[in-house]
């Protein structure tokens, strides 16, 4: 199948996926993220979408990029084709499944039902396509859970996580991102190259399934753990940590800092630098044990000694001894950091003449991979040259 950067600047870039065709048959945030993650990787990614409307986040906004693209959308639909496909339509679910005989991998996170009385289900795909791996992402699994729809919002709150974030006389808040979305996203991708991998072994295609509250239960750690572990039930901290002390945000003369204290030493120089040594030596916080049962000491005392500089001033003594510190700063503050560390955090992005920006995939190689760079397309814009290719192959049932 001719690749999403044939017709882009970049045609000669490739990635370990090259050569891999997924299928992205989800919307919104979890699938299309797998899914990029994958194409960002060199894989061959064709979203298939409703016809008129396409993906839902193709209306999520504002903000709303130069060429009147939601935002939501660009941010996980780059390095991908559209294909327009109505699978209530007989003649559209023919051209999937062509499209599905030739694909390695199909991700979806449609309610149950759905796909099975379109004829796409597991054992049908599996009868057209023994190699064909399938992702899936659900709310709540297969089981107990199957019919219960999943989003974000509602499983931090259902999953815990709402419960111990915020402050503690508060109510519970959300993470700042749907960071279960995310997650799951990330567990699904893993999931899918693992299938890859024993595909590519024994010749024969597998089922992946992700689900929103396994995957913010795995993401819970060590707070889980203490729960099957000690019977221990964490409750909401602001931003201070259950087992280690100082890890909070301090206010300042100007601005807040995040302060992570990691063991005794650190703590000996950060106090050393903020003029009261003598904290070290106070058998209340010479010990880490010691500083957490008496926090509630420490912290004015901490707080205190901060009022004598900003957020910034503190940042650039403290970050040269080694200390993990840092002012409270927003996304473009921290975008502008990555740069300056020479992380370039942003890249450029182009589909057809149309200039984009986005956020650079996450993970680096050395040495690297020429990887693609090709923005979000527009509904069904590779429709008419996917729809030729896949006319003209035989019918599935032949």
């Amino acid at each position: 199948m001719t690749p999403v950067h044939s017709n882009d600047p970049a045609a000669s870039a490739r990635g370990p996926l090259d050569g891999v065709l997924v299928v992205d048959l989800s919307r919104i945030l979890a699938g299309p993220l797998a899914t990029m993650t994958l194409a960002d990787l060199g894989a061959e990614v064709v979203k298939v979408e409703r016809p008129g409307t396409g993906d839902d986040t193709r209306t999520w906004g504002p903000p709303w990029a130069d060429d009147g693209t939601a935002t939501y959308f660009q941010s996980v639909n780059r390095n991908k084709r559209s294909l327009a496909l109505d699978l209530k339509s007989p003649d559209d679910v023919e051209l999937v499944k062509r499209l599905l005989r030739r694909a390695d991998v199909v991700i979806d996170n449609f309610m149950p039902g759905v796909l099975e009385r379109a004829g796409l289900g597991d054992a049908e795909l599996h009868a057209l396509n023994p190699r064909l791996v399938i992702g899936r992402i659900s709310g709540f699994g297969s089981a107990g859970g199957r019919l219960r729809p999943g989003y974000d919002f509602v499983v931090q709150a259902l999953g815990g996580l709402m419960h111990i974030t915020g402050e503690a006389d508060r109510e519970g808040m959300k993470a700042g991102v749907a960071l279960v979305d995310v997650l799951t996203a990330k567990d699904l991708a893993i999931g899918v190259l693992a299938a890859l991998r024993r595909r590519d072994e024994t010749g024969i295609g597998t089922v992946v399934e992700a689900n929103l509250l396994s995957s913010l239960q795995g993401a819970l750690a060590n707070q889980a753990q203490a729960v099957v572990g000690a019977g221990r039930e964490p409750g909401r901290m602001g931003n201070a940590h259950p087992s280690i002390c100082p890890y909070e945000s301090l206010p300042t003369a100007e601005g807040e800092l995040a302060v992570a204290i990691g063991n005794d030493g650190q703590f000996a120089k950060f106090v050393a630098e903020l003029g009261a040594p003598e904290l070290a030596d106070d058998e209340r916080f010479a010990t880490n044990p010691a500083r957490v049962e008496h926090r509630d000491a420490l912290r004015p005392l901490l707080e205190a000694a901060l009022a004598d500089d900003t957020a910034h001033g503190w940042e650039a003594r403290l970050v040269p001894l080694g200390l993990a510190v840092g002012r409270v700063a927003t996304i473009s503050e921290g975008i502008e950091l990555a740069a300056g560390l020479g992380i370039d955090p942003v890249v450029d992005l182009e589909r057809d003449g149309v200039a984009s920006k986005g956020i650079r995939h996450p993970l680096r190689y050395t040495p690297e991979f020429d990887l693609p760079r090709v923005g979000p397309p527009p509904l069904d814009a590779d429709g008419p040259a996917l729809r030729a290719e896949l006319e003209a192959e035989p019918p599935t049932g032949a």
